[in-house]
């Protein structure tokens, strides 16, 4: 990953943090036919030394499991795409002083590089879907659980995926949140931002405390 100095981050707990904001990691690794890749939510055990540990599941039905199992000392590649929104050079001081401005596309990301484990035990699955509804069902007001369901469904369920470790070896992560851009325009990317969307607003907070704004 392009990873200019000013818009690199290291910190381990920033980067973990936002794999479990965005768990919906986007898995590649080399086939014989070129390189596979597949959308699959991830769960992270940050305390295994050294980088953390990832978990997932995938379908028996897909074949990317079995890519990943006849290589097994291939490294795989795991995108985590945090916020992003589009911004206008209208936002700029800059634009109205010199007008020599150009559009870009701010976005917080994580790559993760690792070997994977592939598993097939029943145990781990279960242990593994029952954490993963939980990481996201833990917010509601009710709840739902794993155990919810009739246990020989659930079961069934099960034997039709199979089960993923992957050991960190790296972590990167790229927060290109207009830290390049003087004050002036990192000030107007925040406020215009803050005019947009929803999601508009979560980058605007990045851009507010990557470019030292808060509390201006």
């Amino acid at each position: 990953m392009y990873e200019p100095p000013h818009f690199r981050e290291t910190r381990t707990e920033v980067l973990h943090g936002l794999i479990r904001a965005h768990p919906l990691g986007l898995l590649i690794c080399n086939g014989a036919e070129g390189p596979v890749a597949n959308p699959i939510p991830f769960l992270l055990d940050a305390d295994v030394p050294p980088n953390g540990r990832l978990r997932a599941h995938l379908a028996k039905a897909n074949q990317q499991w079995q890519v990943l199992a006849a290589n097994p000392a291939s490294p795989v590649l795991i995108v985590f795409q945090g916020s992003d929104a589009y911004v206008t050079p209208s936002w700029y001081e800059t634009k109205r002083e010199t007008g020599k401005v150009v559009p870009t596309w701010n976005y917080a990301i994580v790559q993760v590089r690792g070997t994977v484990k592939v598993m097939d035990d029943p145990e781990w699955l279960a242990r593994q879907i029952a954490d993963l509804t939980a990481s996201q069902e833990g917010v509601r007001a009710a709840p739902w659980a794993v155990t919810d369901a009739p246990t020989p469904f659930v079961q069934s369920q099960i034997k039709g995926i199979v089960g993923l470790e992957i050991e960190i070896s790296a972590i990167h992560g790229k927060w290109k949140v207009s830290q390049n851009r003087p004050v002036a325009d990192r000030a107007g990317v925040a406020r215009g931002l803050e005019s947009e969307t929803a999601a508009s607003s979560d980058m605007a907070s990045l851009v507010r405390s990557y470019g030292g704004l808060d509390g201006n």
